[in-house]
C-alpha cells in the first residue's frame, strides 16, 4: 500500500511541477498513464541510479557543502525525461525543476503523513 501511495504522490508532484514551471512539461497528449509511468521511472532512478551518482560525486559534494546534490537531482530528472513523456527544456531547467519537485514532494509527503495515509511510516 505504501508503494502505491508513494507512486501517486510522485505522479502528482510531477504533474504539479509541469503545471507551475514552464521548463518541465509533459508531451502533448500525455495522459494519466504517461504521468504514472514517469513517476514509476522516477522512483526507479531515485532508488538505483541516484545513490551511485551521489557516491561518485562525493568529493565535489563535500567541497560544495552538499550543493552539488542539486545538480545530481537535475541529472536524475533529466534522465527520467529522456525515457518518458516528460520534457525538460535543458539542463538548467532540469535543475530548477528538480528543486521545485523536491519542494512539492516534501509538501505532499507532509500532507500524506498528517492524514495518516502512509501507514505510520516516517
Amino acid at each position: 500500500m505504501g508503494f502505491l501511495i508513494r507512486l501517486l504522490v510522485n505522479a502528482l508532484a510531477l504533474y504539479l511541477v509541469s503545471r507551475t514551471y514552464a521548463g518541465v512539461s509533459f508531451a502533448p497528449g500525455a495522459d494519466v498513464g504517461s504521468i504514472l509511468i514517469a513517476a514509476l521511472v522516477l522512483g526507479i532512478v531515485n532508488a538505483l541510479i541516484r545513490p551511485v551518482l551521489l557516491l561518485l560525486s562525493l568529493p565535489v559534494n563535500l567541497l560544495t557543502l552538499g550543493l552539488f546534490t542539486l545538480v545530481v537531482n537535475g541529472i536524475v530528472l533529466w534522465l527520467v525525461a529522456s525515457v518518458t513523456a516528460l520534457n525538460v527544456a535543458g539542463f538548467g531547467a532540469a535543475i530548477v525543476g528538480a528543486i521545485i519537485l523536491a519542494i512539492i514532494s516534501w509538501i505532499l509527503d507532509a500532507g500524506v503523513s498528517a492524514l495518516g495515509l502512509d501507514g505510520g511510516q516516517r
